[in-house]
């Protein structure tokens, strides 16, 4: 049912009610009229008609009372009969002439007609003169009051709800529109705009319609353009992580090229040269000074080879794990540098997937690398711990701390770091130090019951 049905059928029934009302209103002050009317004309009658009957029959008997019946005639709202001692009829009122012929609903005449009154007056001779209520024609003028009023009432009824359904055809004239511009934006038309539409309120939901209109385009193209930027960002993270795989494949592989074949090619290299210097001894001394020379080369350049594999691929992730191989790392590093106070604490309890395990080593080896180049720290702490709920590493150095630029492009290290801890589901922290305070690197990768989740292993 549409909204003007609506208003019509409340109006109708407003209307309606109303003329309803009305007519019961009608009917009340009528029937109490009617009454009034009745009552008091019956109450003339008898008074007046029982006081001159008496002295008519006092004075000439009968005839004259009937004489004077016959020239009185028909008195409204009574009936009047006069009756012999043997109870013939000697005389009733005529019938009524005025709305001859017509009679109201019998109905109507319950609901209007008084209770019945009967006076009986006894004359000379044993004549009686009997009046009763008759307030047939009083009921007929009020039913003929009452179709007039209805009729009135029902006419003022159609031409009411005839002007109230021409207003609101008018006046809501403009919400289909509305409507429809709702269905086209649930539709996905939300450049759709409204018309402007007639009337004050109109007008003003049409307005608002168009600011809703174009605010929610707003947010359509805003959520649109940032779901393509957060797709086009998983696909380059994607993109990155399957690069950095590739990458740690490479280095992996090169860093096996390095120790299986370029190892064994240098060690050959030195093993002939010492041959070639013992063999030429004391006989030719220039021959050995320079078999030596290259045996020494050889061994400076196997020694950097075996620094430089560390760097690449620690090989031995796979064999040794991740605290032995960072023992390793450690031990190197004070090799390298022999001032620094480097200390090394792990407790791990849990099995580490290859993706884990290789992220702490270069997170590791990330940290000291940066201590060591922007901090000139002379202590050093490096700790990995897990516990039931999440693997936690930290590296912290009372260096300098990193440079202030150290977010600007092209540096990739700590970025990268931080791209590969939330690829595995964790997260790093950097609390990069000025004036003394040093750097501190936190990483944690969260666990379930104690164990790697599924695609972290």
């Amino acid at each position: 049912m549409t909204l003007r049905t609506r208003l019509n059928l409340v109006v109708a029934t407003l209307s309606a009610a109303f003329v309803a009302v009305l007519i019961l209103a009608e009917i009340q002050s009528t029937r109490a009229s009617v009454r009034e009317e009745t009552e008091a004309a019956n109450r003339v009658a008898v008074q007046l008609l029982g006081r001159v009957a008496s002295l008519y029959s006092m004075i000439g008997g009968p005839e004259l009372v009937l004489d004077l019946l016959d020239h009185l005639g028909r008195v409204r709202s009574n009936e009047i009969y006069l009756l012999s001692a043997s109870n013939e009829v000697l005389y009733r009122s005529p019938a009524a002439t005025y709305k001859a012929g017509r009679e109201a609903p019998h109905w109507f005449a319950r609901l209007l007609a008084p209770p019945a009154a009967r006076a009986e007056l006894p004359l000379r001779g044993g004549v009686r003169l009997i009046v009763e209520t008759q307030p047939s024609r009083a009921v007929l003028d009020a039913w003929d009051d009452l179709l007039r009023l209805t009729g009135l009432g029902l006419t003022m009824l159609v031409v009411v709800n005839g002007l109230a359904f021409w207003s609101m055809t008018r006046l809501l004239r403009p919400f289909p529109i509305i409507a429809a511009g709702l269905e086209r934006i649930e539709r996905g038309e939300l450049d759709y705009r409204l018309p402007p539409l007639p009337g004050v309120e109109a007008g003003a939901i049409g307005r608002a319609f168009n600011a809703m209109a174009g605010a929610v385009q707003d947010k359509v193209d805003v959520e649109r353009k940032a779901n393509a930027a957060e797709n086009r960002l998983a696909e380059r993270r994607e993109l990155a992580s399957l690069v950095d795989q590739r990458l740690e494949e490479e280095r992996r592989l090169i860093a096996h090229e390095l120790h299986d074949e370029f190892g064994q090619s240098v060690t050959a290299i030195r093993s002939l040269a010492l041959a070639v210097a013992r063999k030429a001894g004391t006989r030719d001394p220039e021959i050995a000074e320079v078999a030596n020379t290259i045996s020494q080369e050889a061994a400076r350049l196997y020694d950097a080879m075996h620094g430089l594999i560390p760097r690449l691929a620690p090989l031995s992730l796979d064999t040794l794990g991740l605290a032995a191989t960072l023992e390793n790392l450690v031990v190197d590093t004070r090799r390298r540098h022999p001032g620094l106070d480097l200390r090394l604490t792990t407790a791990i309890d849990c099995d580490l997937g290859p993706s884990v395990t290789l992220a702490l080593y270069r997170f590791v080896q990330e940290g000291l690398t940066n201590a060591l180049r922007h901090g000139s720290p002379r202590h050093v702490e490096v700790d990995l711990r897990s516990d039931a709920t999440a693997i936690r590493a930290r590296v912290v150095d009372d260096g300098t701390g990193l440079p202030p630029d150290w977010r600007r492009p092209g540096h990739f290290g700590l970025r990268g770091l931080e791209d590969r801890f939330e690829q595995l589901g964790g997260r790093l922290r950097i609390d990069a130090g000025h004036g003394g305070r040093g750097v501190a690197l936190s990483a944690e990768i969260a666990l379930a019951a104690g164990e790697l989740p599924e695609a972290l292993a």
